[in-house]
């Protein structure tokens, strides 16, 4: 499926299409990112396992985490796991860039990866980031779902791979993503 436009209006069609290639598959693992945690509450009673990715503890500034208390517990409650964890194709790099200047590995990969739109490079991250968790099964397909800015716009079949071995990751399938992004 291809969307029209980037954005949120897309959240609903997208957890519509990354279910229904979960269920063709015989997939049982989705990884969401969710900065909130609105778009991992859509995914409550789903009949898969589903882990929340959201920004890190601090990515707003010291301290500061962006998903209250009470989405937590609700996602929690009824299951999806969350994980706060530093975004894959940033941490350190980032820091550098930030300290000195100039461009560093991992965001070259980030950019690279949003030529197939931000949604994949999101998508690519997450399932690396629940992966290194331990919260996904290592060699096997997940659905990955992903967005650019707020909601969810693109989904992906993917393999991933630690992040020591990143270059192993495998995208099988795009299942929907903007064409405009």
């Amino acid at each position: 499926m291809i969307w029209d436009k980037k954005g949120p209006d897309n959240t609903d069609n997208t957890i519509k299409e990354a279910l229904k290639r979960a269920a063709e598959l015989h997939i049982n693992h989705l990884v969401v990112a969710s900065s909130t945690g609105a778009t991992a509450k859509k995914l409550i009673n789903c009949g898969s396992n589903v882990i929340c990715v959201s920004y890190h503890v601090g990515f707003d500034g010291p301290g500061a985490r962006r998903m209250s208390e009470e989405a937590i517990k609700e996602l929690d409650g009824n299951g999806i796991k969350v994980l706060f964890t530093t975004h894959l194709l940033a941490g350190v790099d980032r820091a550098i860039r930030n300290k000195f200047g100039g461009v560093y590995p991992s965001e070259i990969m980030a950019q690279t990866l949003r030529m197939l739109g931000h949604g994949v490079k999101v998508c690519v991250e997450v399932a690396g980031m629940a992966l290194d968790a331990g919260l996904i099964p290592y060699g096997e397909e997940v659905i990955a779902i992903g967005g650019t800015a707020k909601g969810a716009d693109t989904a992906v079949v993917i393999t991933p791979a630690h992040s020591n071995n990143f270059f192993d990751t495998r995208v099988k399938e795009i299942i929907c993503k903007p064409r405009n992004f």
